[in-house]
């Protein structure tokens, strides 16, 4: 998802956005570890997404 897309959300759709890559983050780490994930880059993908979802809800709090 794009951070264009991710403003354009309200902050409660955002913090769900933020619950579901994390469940889906714990999910992979677990597939990872016991060797049952194939796609590994998709780990660093969902951690970016991560980092992009907390720095649009901070933006969007230091707002006035």
């Amino acid at each position: 998802m794009k951070a264009i897309e991710l403003k354009e959300m309200s902050l409660d759709e955002i913090s769900r956005k933020e619950l579901d890559l994390t469940q889906e983050l714990f999910n992979l780490r677990f597939q990872h570890g016991t060797g049952q994930l194939e796609n590994t880059s998709k780990l660093q993908s969902v951690k970016r997404e991560i980092a992009r979802v907390k720095t649009i809800i901070r933006q969007k709090e230091i707002q006035p």
